[in-house]
């Protein structure tokens, strides 16, 4: 007993005098001339193996034991500052970083390396600024977004011009976008042309498409999470910008310096103000236009707390005369708080608020006809981030959303009034808790681990239906309100492993799966605001997707050049798709229209950047193959996704020719989609009806496009700076078909011809930008 006793005292004055050999460095690394957090700036132990980075909120925390040491604080686009410290207590070290002064022969203006580090184990992520895609030419030259992340590996945009996305065989919908912690639902201007992402109101894009960490959940494919400016503390800023379509203007500064500010953003089209000016009469009562605002507030309650409150809302504006109008648009609203702890225990609250609706209005002489639809959530998170030692950190934490699903409420008005008509409310309780390790194991081994425990409480009140394998109604149950009508409960694990073969290469491995309560129903391939989200059901279970990845990373020529590649494997269970013929638009007992089976996806990637040097840029290339197998879709066998293609290519340059010009090119090849061509025909009283076959098992046309783009600074002082910006979109005026229809030939009825729809051929642009600091 004694020795026992012994023994544990020992092993007790050992740990003891461990802790005591150790002690934590932590702070928040922000911009000296803003004031801003930086997110993922690097932190590193000079002539040693340790270092952190920065989370999304600037903060940092790293253990080492006690000693003098050089602390490195690095962040691209800002100077290097290297800090002696002697470490014998925990010491906290907020730093600001100067704006880095930027040489011809250094500039780099591509995507960064944030996410692709050779240590890091977190697979298929990407980071930009908006500084990194400023020079990338895109239609009608609005700096998007959206458009930018599609010339990534893969990540596929869905048409011509189209904001929308498919990431590693998923479809449109099972990518989960955040605004400042907020669900976008539709994150589309115009239809699908510009998305509603304003880059001079946005901080930072951070796309994973796949081995998401446990903190996100609710989609299958992808996470695209946006983070807006938080405001300059410390002068005053005003930029701006007009072009061809649209203008935009933003302010930022100080409330208090050095303790809050603001940001106010807003941006407008403006080519429905000219539409009366014209002589045609037919169109001097149309209107199409879309405006966006963001704004934001902080406040620095004290050392160790922050509050943030931001919010966004954007709207589409439709008409054709007094016949037609169609309104559509988002409301976000986050109130953010983060509280330090102590050096290692960080923790973020976040009440958020979202909001997507529609609205249809038909009118003509004798009646009235409005469409109205809706999905809004109500959503509390609360995580904490535990920096253990310098071989562990943890996030763990929790997530409670509300929703609230109005498919459709149709009323009228007028002489000949139609009873009006509303689809049923539909009511869901999504709650979630997780946790994350990632662990330092070996110098050359590091470990990601993490669970993610969800649950989908479908509630009442409504009629919920049991239906045959034809799609028929055999029985109605009805709940009151708040009624539990069926609850899902899944476990979604998370592993990623990275082996360091060298300070310069990598490889790394994870599998992850994830689970989608929330199902958009469209009509068509691309993004449209008339799309209609519904909740699981006790029919419609959640989507399941068990992702594998393996890739290979190295950088080389100093550091220069980096090349990834990476193949998947994605199974993907309880998929939905329409039967024959189905009509989901007017239908309450939707799940009658709807069938269910099972996907894969599968490919390999890859990506050679050049990252600095007067020229830059990087090529893409995916190989891939989407399928689905659905009891009731071509005799049970497997069939093409619509969003299968099989080559994706795109290479994308910048060259700084001089201080005052950029040029910039990108091009794109894809394989055409899959599509369901008609296979034969018949007629009926006269009238020509298709016969289709097979789903999509033909294609469209393989697309391919260049464009080009310049920089022109016109001023650049130390108060003022001023461009134009020059693009041709589509520069060979290739026309890619948008649609490919079926019609009988005019002279002989007897012939049926394809018409080919195009949308753009050149598309030359130019606009101003301006920044007044």
């Amino acid at each position: 007993m004694k020795r026992t006793i012994l023994f544990f005292l020992s092993l007790t004055l050992f740990l003891s005098g461990y802790g005591q050999a150790y002690h934590t460095l932590s702070g928040t690394v922000r911009s000296a001339r803003t004031g801003e957090t930086l997110i993922n700036a690097s932190v590193k132990v000079l002539n040693s193996d340790e270092g952190v980075s920065s989370n999304e909120y600037g903060f940092y925390s790293i253990t080492l034991k006690d000693g003098e040491y050089e602390i490195e604080y690095s962040a691209i686009g800002y100077e290097t500052v290297i800090e002696k410290i002697t470490l014998q207590s925990n010491i906290v070290r907020n730093i600001e970083l100067p704006d880095e002064i930027k040489n011809l022969e250094t500039v780099s203006v591509t995507a960064n390396t944030r996410g692709r580090t050779i240590s890091g184990t977190q697979m298929g992520v990407e980071r930009l600024s908006t500084n990194e895609i400023k020079t990338i030419p895109m239609l009608l030259g609005e700096r998007d977004i959206l458009k930018a992340i599609q010339l990534l590996p893969g990540i596929k945009q869905a048409g011509d011009g189209n904001s929308g996305f498919y990431v590693r065989g998923g479809g449109s919908d099972q990518n989960l976008i955040l605004l400042d912690e907020a669900q976008v639902y539709n994150a589309s201007h115009l239809l699908g042309f510009f998305s509603t992402f304003n880059s001079d109101a946005i901080k930072d894009i951070t796309v994973y498409k796949g081995g998401m960490p446990a903190q996100y959940g609710g989609r299958l494919s992808s996470v695209l999470d946006v983070k807006m400016n938080e405001g300059n503390n410390q002068d005053f800023e005003l930029s701006g910008g007009i072009g061809l379509i649209s203008a935009k203007l933003n302010a930022e500064g100080p409330i208090q310096k050095g303790r809050s500010s603001f940001l106010l953003s807003g941006r407008r089209t403006y080519a429905d103000l000219f539409i009366p000016l014209s002589s045609d009469t037919s169109i001097r009562d149309n209107r199409l236009y879309f405006y966006d605002y963001n704004a934001k507030i902080n406040y620095k309650l004290s050392e160790r707390d922050n509050i943030y409150l931001s919010g966004y809302m954007g709207r589409d504006h439709l008409k054709l005369g007094q016949q037609f109008g169609m309104d559509w648009g988002n409301i976000t609203g986050t109130l953010r708080w983060n509280h330090i702890f102590n050096s290692k225990l960080f923790s973020n609250t976040s009440l958020i608020f979202s909001d997507f609706d529609y609205n249809i209005r038909i009118n003509n002489s004798s009646n009235d006809l409005s469409i109205f639809s809706e999905i809004r959530d109500i959503n509390l998170k609360h995580e904490f981030q535990w920096y253990t030692s310098g071989k562990h950190t943890l996030r763990f934490g929790l997530n409670s959303i509300y929703h609230t699903i109005k498919p459709g409420e149709v009323t009228s008005s007028g002489e000949t009034s139609y009873n009006d008509f509303y689809l049923q409310k539909r009511y869901a309780w999504e709650n979630a808790i997780f946790a994350t390790d990632t662990w330092r194991m070996l110098p050359w081994l590091n470990v990601t681990y993490g669970l993610r425990l969800s649950s989908f409480a479908v509630l009442g009140p409504g009629d919920f239906y049991e239906i045959d394998g034809d799609g028929n109604i055999t029985d109605t149950l009805t709940y009151k309100k708040g009624q539990l009508v069926k609850n899902y409960i899944n476990l979604e694990p998370r592993l990623a492993v990275s082996f360091i073969l060298n300070p310069t290469t990598s490889i790394k491995a994870s599998y992850v799966r994830n689970v989608q309560n929330l199902h958009l129903i469209a009509n068509s391939t691309t993004s449209a605001p008339t799309d209609k989200w519904i909740a699981s059901t006790n029919i419609v279970k959640p989507e399941i997707a068990d992702l594998v990845s393996l890739g290979w990373y190295k950088n080389f020529a100093g550091n220069r050049y980096e090349f990834t590649t990476e193949v998947y494997y994605k199974k993907m269970y309880n998929q939905i798709d329409y039967r024959d013929g189905a009509e989901v638009f007017t239908n309450d007992a939707i799940e009658t229209q709807l069938l269910f089976g099972i996907g894969r996806a599968y490919g390999w990637e890859l990506f050679l950047k050049k990252k600095t040097g007067k020229t830059t840029g990087w090529i893409s290339y995916t190989l891939s193959k989407t399928e689905r197998k659905i009891n009731g879709i071509n005799d049970g066998a497997w069939y093409n996704a619509r969003q299968d293609r099989t080559h994706d290519i795109a290479l994308v340059v910048n060259h700084q020719l001089n201080r005052r010009w950029n040029l910039a090119a990108n091009w794109i090849f894809y394989t055409g989609d899959a599509v369901t061509y008609p296979s034969g025909k018949y007629i009926i009283d006269n009238q020509v009806v298709f016969y289709y076959t097979k789903r999509n098992a033909d294609r469209m046309p393989n697309y391919h496009r260049l464009d080009l783009g310049a920089t022109w600074v016109l001023k650049d002082k130390k108060k003022f700076r001023s461009e134009l910006a020059f693009s041709l979109y589509n520069a060979y005026g290739r026309e890619n078909p948008y649609m490919i229809t079926f019609r009988q030939n005019e002279d002989d009825p007897t012939k049926t011809e394809a018409v080919k729809t195009s949308l753009f051929k050149f598309v030359p642009s130019i606009s101003y930008n301006f920044k007044l600091k």
